[in-house]
């Protein structure tokens, strides 16, 4: 069984998934963080927004929303991670990116999320989105 899962819950336009999800296991080895088990969920704007007024008390849209379930380092990494198909074309739209790339920058970023990188402060997002460049440049070659 494979570690890695994904659910349509909107249609999605995403392709390869076998090469992805091996992707998606290099990146945690890179990281050096253990993988047990990833779940990416995809969904539209209104799920997404009632999952993050619900569990987080956020009341605007987003394009991931990514939960560590994780007990402990030893055991490693279980996430699930919900995206929404509408915000990223949104975004890929607004910043004149193919869909493929916005698809993608959005799974590697909750993937470095679960591998402990945050975007709260400037200096964490510019690193994020280094990292988030560093693999999709190594996915898209």
């Amino acid at each position: 069984m494979s570690k890695i899962s994904f659910h349509s819950l909107k249609a999605t336009p995403l392709k390869n998934k076998t090469a992805l999800k091996n992707f998606l296991q290099q990146l945690f080895e890179q990281e050096n963080k253990s993988l047990h088990q990833l779940t990416y969920i995809f969904c539209d704007d209104d799920y997404l927004l009632e999952i993050n007024k619900n569990h987080l008390q956020h009341d605007y849209y987003t394009d991931i929303i990514t939960f560590d379930l994780s007990e402990n380092d030893e055991d490693g990494t279980i996430g699930e991670l919900y995206l929404s198909i509408d915000r990223i074309r949104d975004n890929a739209k607004q910043m004149n990116q193919p869909l493929e790339r916005e698809l993608h920058r959005v799974i590697f970023h909750g993937a470095l999320h679960l591998c402990g990188y945050k975007d709260k402060t400037d200096k964490e997002e510019k690193l994020m989105r280094e990292m988030e460049d560093k693999y999709l440049n190594q996915y898209l070659k």
